[in-house]
């Protein structure tokens, strides 16, 4: 391809100049990278569209492959998860877990993450380290043991210090990499401006690591929203969450899916949402906690 330029040569001629095309690797990794990303996106796309979808169908369209996308809705699953089966008292105990769990961890987590941060306490860090790779499926067992006979299965302490076990670890590995990219000079000026070490940490510190506890406090409770394992053995009927209660419309006979997918969707859709709506704090968050200096 070649353009003419309003400058001229020194016979009077314009100059022509030579626009290098860019090689074929080039344009074939473009085009490669775009349906690389439109497959993933469809793949993750995909079963959430079907779940949505199947939410609106009876258990025989279900099956009809012919209706996959063309049938008649129906909200009577949405009825018989939200009114007949009382899903709204499953949501509040999920979300109260969930809060809870996460407030608690803030509170723990961020003081303790901040002393392994600027006293270097290397070996509390490998601990926090050491349960953040412990299965939890290996402690249910312990666990459901010692509250059993403290009488304490079925309530909502055992089911938030369970999630803690999770939580704690998860807020004070990613605060630690976010106090170590906050600059130790700022805390240095204050106290000699007359703060104490607590006040520099509570005036300074804290101020400017809101985006990191907004990313370990969301994460957080992600975890806890979605958990099923913990909630299945130590939960009672008064304490279920929505995971263990979706597993009501299984049983042993058949499968009711449409309430199934109904009950999905119910779970799904207020962690979406709240994921959307920060997923700003949680890049901004992680993504400043990723470099020290």
């Amino acid at each position: 391809m070649t353009v003419l330029t309003p400058d001229q040569t020194s016979a009077g001629q314009p100059q022509v100049i030579r626009r290098r095309r860019k090689p074929l690797a080039t344009r074939a990794y473009k085009v490669f990278r775009v349906i690389a990303l439109i497959a993933v996106v469809l793949f993750l796309i995909a079963p959430l569209a079907w779940m949505l979808l199947a939410s609106f169908k009876t258990n025989v369209d279900i099956y009809d492959t012919g209706k996959a996308l063309f049938f008649a809705p129906t909200g009577e699953n949405y009825a018989n998860v939200l009114q007949r089966n009382n899903y709204f008292v499953f949501i509040f105990n999920s979300f109260w877990v969930a809060f809870v769990s996460t407030a608690l961890s803030l509170i723990l987590g961020v003081p303790a993450a901040y002393a392994m941060s600027r006293f270097t306490m290397h070996r509390s860090a490998l601990v926090v380290l050491m349960a953040r790779v412990i299965p939890g499926v290996s402690l249910l067992v312990p666990w459901y043991y010692v509250f059993s006979n403290l009488r304490m299965v079925g309530r909502f302490e055992v089911l938030i210090l369970s999630h803690m076990f999770v939580a704690l670890p998860l807020i004070v590995y990613i605060m630690m990499s976010y106090f170590d990219s906050l600059p130790l000079e700022l805390e240095e000026s204050a106290q000699v401006d007359g703060l104490t070490p607590i006040g520099a940490f509570r005036l300074i510190t804290l101020p400017l690591s809101i985006a990191g506890m907004a990313t370990a406090g969301i994460l957080s409770f992600i975890f806890s929203w979605n958990n099923f394992m913990f909630a299945l053995v130590l939960s009672g009927s008064r304490t279920k969450t929505l995971p263990v209660a979706i597993f009501d419309f299984v049983s042993y006979a058949s499968i009711d899916w449409g309430g199934l997918m109904a009950a999905a969707t119910v779970v799904t859709v207020p962690i979406m949402i709240i994921a959307l709506f920060t997923q700003k704090y949680i890049v901004s968050g992680m993504t400043a906690g990723a470099t020290k200096g």
